[in-house]
């Protein structure tokens, strides 16, 4: 943007000594018409067409608004991208030296209520991150939510020895109602402030403001997910709990070698399932966790009434899924799917479809009804299996984007099918 002020400014001065130039011949010609001959015609074309073209330049309100709205899309996306942590020191100085070339300003910062966050521009040295807010306006436009134009060095706060820096643009940051800090634009001097200055500086505050709310909107979904992960792990654990010890119990007394062996393990489940609580692991890692689960029920039930099968595509153990998604499907097969009699055969897969990764948990058990499948994957309840379907629904969504979905195809007699599509997850991208 200050490389096309330049570009502008120089156009000014090229139209300017134009208009001049030929404006001079046209009113020489007038005193001496025989001397200027031919360059009359040439004189009046020129001084009219420049005219023309400066009239536009500064009264044309689309062209101004074309430009604001090019800048402030073009930035959207960069600044979003240095949010997604939230407002910190190192995102804050990230987005000012994004947004200085932005503006015809000399220096970009940006703060919360107490302090500077980031600062970029003439005297960055002297303005570091978690700096105080000295100057009153400041205050003064978090306290009442009114951007400020400051049109004199005193306004602005900067000691006298900054010649630089003589006037300014103090927006607020939002969230919601909330006043959370201010967006600031330091300028040379007042006559630097104009209209389109004074509205791109609203603009990149609002448009930062909806992305702070968006952020932490996105954030406080993941906690929530994150305690829902957490509240299931605690329903479901205890009846796990309760069967395993008694399984090991049991195999102390016919065969001790087996039981050590389950015991190790167990100690290594409980272990991973409370390390996994963090939010991505590699499929390898979860495929495993759910391969010592079923370790457990192999052991309850018998071989001769439980299998299982994995299957990963290669290439597709590093790929990175939410923690605890697959071992509740398998879960969910061996409590609900398994006949009277007979063994149920459960397959897991991960396979990519083009740019799509698809994870698949089957079974030729029970199976169910179309309209109680249709509840689990459309509207899943608050108990039992639902709210361990509802939570990978959901997470599917806060991890993979809201294209990503599960779905859930059964027949009874035949066994059910519950697919999660990860949409364009596998894109070089």
């Amino acid at each position: 943007m200050p490389q096309k002020d330049t570009y502008e400014r120089v156009l000014d001065v090229v139209l300017l000594a134009t208009l001049l130039l030929s404006g001079g011949t046209l009113v020489y010609s007038i005193y001496s018409p025989a001397q200027v001959g031919s360059f009359t015609p040439i004189a009046g074309t020129s001084f009219t067409l420049c005219l023309l073209i400066l009239v536009y330049m500064r009264s044309n309100p689309d062209t101004i608004r074309a430009q604001q709205s090019d800048t402030i899309l073009r930035i959207a996306s960069q600044t979003l991208e240095c949010l997604q942590n939230g407002v910190t020191i190192e995102s804050a100085q990230r987005i000012c030296r994004l947004l200085l070339p932005a503006t015809s300003a000399r220096a970009v910062a940006i703060t919360d209520r107490e302090h500077i966050l980031g600062y970029s521009g003439d005297q960055e040295i002297s303005n570091p991150g978690g700096s105080p807010i000295r100057t009153k306006a400041t205050h003064a436009t978090l306290k009442d939510g009114k951007t400020r134009v400051l049109s004199t060095p005193e306004a602005i706060g900067f000691p006298s020895s900054v010649k630089n820096l003589r006037a300014g643009i103090i927006v607020p940051l939002r969230r919601g109602e909330a006043i959370v800090g201010t967006l600031k634009l330091y300028f040379r001097r007042a006559r630097n402030i104009n209209e389109t200055q004074l509205a791109l500086a609203e603009g990149l505050g609002e448009l930062l403001s909806t992305q702070i709310a968006a952020v932490e909107l996105d954030q406080q979904v993941k906690l929530a997910t994150a305690m829902e992960l957490r509240a299931l792990q605690s329903q479901i654990n205890p009846h796990f709990l309760f069967n395993t010890i008694n399984t090991i119990a049991s195999l102390t007394r016919t065969d001790p070698d087996r039981a050590r062996v389950l015991l190790r393990e167990f100690a290594v489940f409980y272990r991973r399932t409370l390390e996994d609580a963090q939010d991505m692991i590699e499929l390898d890692r979860e495929m495993d966790q759910t391969q010592r689960y079923f370790a457990f029920e192999l052991a309850r039930f018998g071989g001769d009434r439980l299998n299982l099968q994995v299957e990963v595509e290669p290439g597709l153990e590093d790929f990175l899924v939410p923690a605890f998604l697959i071992q509740p499907l398998v879960e969910n097969a061996v409590k609900h799917a398994m006949p009277d009699q007979g063994m149920l055969h459960i397959v897991v897969r991960a396979e990519s479809d083009g740019d799509d990764a698809i994870i698949s948990v089957s079974d030729d058990g029970v199976g169910m009804e179309p309209e109680q499948s249709r509840k689990l994957e459309q509207s899943p309840e608050s108990r039992g299996t639902g709210i361990a379907m509802k939570n990978i629904t959901e997470r599917l969504r806060v991890f993979f984007g809201t294209e990503s979905y599960m779905e859930v195809s059964s027949r009874i007699g035949e066994g059910t099918v519950v697919r999660l599509v990860l949409k364009g997850m596998l894109n070089d991208g």
